[in-house]
């Protein structure tokens, strides 16, 4: 398991010029990391994470997801890509307020076409994982931010995704909140083996990250050990 993005260009209209968000990025993410991706607003951040989840094509480049490469995949192959391949923890978790956070996680296997009766099984023991499975039969009302977010990283694994890829995940939270939510985004990465990439502004909360990449102006400096997270 792993992604891999090698020299991707991204560039957006821009009047009656061009602008790069994203230029000559190559990130190798192995499986059972987790990657941290830091940089102000407007540095690609959001633009690397829309490339490595197959929802925009980049100009020049090429991204690999466990040995598959998506350049010419049709977007109904890079529809099922996404489904099956990659796991998505957006900034605000949306979840349906009509469902129980059991209900969340069922839901994805229902869209992927998995046996219902195996899916209760799988979702309590990722809510268990995240520390909720005695809040399984909550709505979305009746929890708290920290744990309507642990419900959404367990939601983007449902469907045993070789990739995760994480949103600003403390964004909405306290630092002690904040610390505990990228711990348990760590741990979950090692359990699953999942390659993981976060992208965040703030560094504060990233001490469990394998490694701590930094992006500015569509540019990504990679440090030269891959532990050098933990040692700063």
């Amino acid at each position: 398991m792993s992604l891999h993005l090698t020299d991707v260009t991204l560039t957006y209209p821009d009047g009656g010029s061009r602008l790069t968000a994203l230029d000559g990025v190559s990130l190798d993410v192995p499986g059972g990391s987790l990657t941290a991706v830091v940089g102000p607003s407007g540095s690609g951040k959001s633009s690397l994470l829309a490339v490595a989840a197959t929802l925009i094509t980049p100009e020049r480049g090429t991204v690999t997801v466990d040995g598959i490469t998506t350049t010419g995949m049709t977007r109904a192959e890079l529809a099922e890509l996404r489904r099956r391949g990659i796991g998505i923890v957006f900034q605000q978790p949306s979840l349906l307020p009509s469902l129980t956070a059991a209900e969340q996680l069922q839901v994805m296997a229902r869209i992927d076409g998995r046996s219902p009766a195996g899916a209760r099984g799988r979702a309590m023991d990722l809510l268990d994982a995240v520390g909720l499975a005695d809040l399984a039969d909550r709505r979305p009302h009746q929890l708290s931010g920290g744990q309507r977010q642990r419900v959404n990283i367990a939601r983007a694994l449902m469907n045993d995704p070789t990739v995760l890829l994480v949103d600003e995940p403390t964004s909405a939270l306290d630092h002690e909140r904040g610390t505990a939510v990228v711990d348990l985004i760590a741990r979950l990465t090692r359990r699953q083996a999942t390659a993981t990439v976060l992208v965040t502004h703030d560094r504060a909360h990233l001490t469990a990250a394998d490694r701590i990449a930094e992006i500015r102006d569509g540019r990504l400096r990679i440090p030269a050990a891959a532990g050098q997270a933990r040692a700063s």
